[in-house]
């Protein structure tokens, strides 16, 4: 018979903190199946990525890691979800820059903090949108295009795109701000919308995510000016960016990533960002996200904070200067 007495008991209650304190609590996580929750309907880009991830985890831990859909007001249904959730790493978030940055400025009332209801895990992928218009608009650059709708007057070039705040709108915002023009906006409840009307001449320019265009840009049917990430997109690498055609530091390209509830045990967002972002530089799963038409972008916590606060100030300032109002 062991006997355990009062003296053995306090000391080992006393230790229960410094264990948990310490992560040795945590030494076993995963220990059940971990949820990420994509605050978008199934199929699109955002869920395509987020089972990636999933998957990858999955494979590595030996335990389940499912992607559940939770869709409405731009991700922060979702978000919200997440940001309520127990702080034990079993529910993530798969993020959007909507969720991190833009949202903030486009909705009057926020069911959560951006930054303080979250801890930031990782970085994931990214995607560019592409200045495109039809053959019959007249310019073959982004210098042309400029000077175009320069010469025609404000308000006087109509260009699509499928959401008020979405990123391509917020893309030509950040054009117009940088180069003095000024466009009308005609809004449309999706791509496919868009590109229909595009493709008709209805419209003759968007601002719109690059990979379902792409098809129509390598058959001539639709002509590329720009795209509007940091680096020549690795699918398109014929159309020059906008940074390399007079606008310097030019990115808006719109980004994914993950995040836990804040109050997180940090070892946990450690663990969870360390294997995030070594399965994000390797090229299986590479493959895999570029085949969604996104890319990667590998980063972890440290790296998808400083990120945040490069987009912030800059989406900020862009929506200030269109004056969009809250909704």
């Amino acid at each position: 018979m062991i006997k355990i007495g009062r003296r053995s008991l306090v000391a080992s209650t006393l230790a229960a903190p410094f264990v948990a304190r310490h992560g040795w609590a945590q030494a076993g996580y995963p220990n059940k199946q971990i949820r990420i929750v994509v605050p978008f309907a199934a199929a699109g880009t955002t869920d395509l990525l987020g089972r990636i991830v999933a998957q990858y985890l999955t494979e590595q831990w030996g335990q389940q890691v499912i992607v559940d859909n939770k869709t409405g007001a731009g991700g922060n249904v979702g978000a919200e979800l997440v940001a309520k959730s127990p702080a034990d790493g079993y529910t993530l978030l798969l993020g959007t820059v909507g969720t991190a940055v833009t949202n903030q400025y486009l909705y009057k009332a926020m069911p959560y903090d951006s930054l303080k209801s979250f801890a930031a895990v990782a970085l994931v992928g990214e995607v560019a949108n592409a200045l495109t218009v039809h053959p019959s608009f007249p310019a073959k650059s982004l210098k042309e295009f400029i000077d175009h709708c320069k010469a025609q007057g404000p308000n006087k070039v109509s260009y699509g795109s499928p959401a008020v705040g979405g990123t391509g709108h917020l893309a030509m915002e950040y054009l117009s701000e940088l180069s003095g023009i000024k466009l009308e906006h005609v809004v449309y409840r999706g791509s496919s919308l868009v590109m229909k009307d595009l493709l008709a001449g209805h419209i003759l320019v968007t601002i719109d995510n690059l990979p379902p265009y792409l098809q129509h840009l390598q058959s001539g049917a639709l002509r590329a000016l720009a795209v509007s990430s940091a680096k020549r997109w690795f699918a398109a690498p014929d159309v020059p960016t906008m940074a390399e055609q007079g606008y310097p530091g030019f990115d808006a390209a719109p980004w994914w990533y993950v995040a836990a509830p804040a109050g997180t045990p940090p070892e946990i967002v450690k663990k969870l960002s360390d294997e995030i972002t070594k399965g994000i530089r390797s090229e299986a799963v590479i493959k895999k996200i570029r085949e969604t038409g996104a890319a990667e972008l590998a980063g972890d916590s440290a790296a998808l904070l400083a990120h945040m606060e490069r987009e912030n100030a800059k989406w900020k300032k862009v929506i200030e200067a269109a004056k969009l109002e809250p909704q």
